[in-house]
């Protein structure tokens, strides 16, 4: 798949997919990633990406033409266009399996007090925000869904079962784990973990999964977002 930003920050991008599970995914050649720069498709000499709103009022609101323009030189008949907004639907291990299967994503990383609603209205597919929180721009939440959507492509993984087991994905917290050494100070690994007996540790992890779904997050049991 490919992924295209469209930032007025490309650098925010820098040094985060030059490591760990993005650079990897991008060096499979499973996964295509770019970095658009929306001044490089602003209009005027000043290579304006934002202005005043009409009818007053504090900020600044990103304009129309600089999404339009790169739209029109990057859209295909594959991609889904997403705008970064604390307006969108949650972002959550569901959408990112989702997500994950189409063959192009634009993501459209908003600033300052938002964007022309014109863009909103006849420009994106859909609206995604990361939590119930306001952050700078959409470049921290657009490398959130990066990495998350990336590391589900295919070869990227060592093995996918670490993906498969991860919390959400089976709609559960997931289970503790625990390496070497075996007692540290006093702190001592479960002896089943030990044991050898692989349905008896499936069984602790099951049962450890569920524990600590209920205690901390009892509301992923009754919801519909995974």
């Amino acid at each position: 798949m490919k992924i295209d930003v469209l930032t007025i920050f490309p650098e925010i991008f820098t040094t985060p997919i030059q490591h760990s599970i993005i650079k990897r995914a991008i060096d499979s050649g499973e996964f295509q990633l770019q970095i658009n720069n929306l001044r490089d498709y602003a209009e005027d000499k000043a290579k304006t990406t934002d202005d005043y709103p009409f009818g007053g009022g504090a900020g600044m609101i990103m304009k129309l033409e600089p999404i339009f323009n790169a739209l029109q030189a990057i859209r295909t008949e594959e991609s889904e266009v997403i705008l970064l907004s604390p307006q969108g639907e949650g972002f959550n291990q569901k959408l990112a399996i989702e997500l994950s299967e189409q063959k192009h994503l634009v993501l459209i990383c908003g600033r300052y007090k938002g964007v022309d609603e014109r863009i909103r209205t006849y420009l994106i597919d859909r609206e995604v925000s990361i939590g119930d929180y306001v952050t700078s721009g959409g470049e921290i939440p657009a490398l959130i869904m990066i990495d998350a959507i990336s590391r589900l492509q295919p070869n990227v993984l060592g093995n996918f079962d670490s993906a498969e087991s991860d919390s959400f994905m089976s709609g559960k917290l997931d289970a503790p784990y625990y390496t070497r050494p075996r007692n540290f100070k006093g702190m001592i690994v479960p002896d089943v973990l030990l044991s050898g007996n692989h349905k008896s540790i499936e069984e602790w992890r099951e049962r450890e999964s569920m524990k600590k779904t209920i205690d901390s997050r009892p509301d992923l049991l009754n919801s519909k977002k995974i």
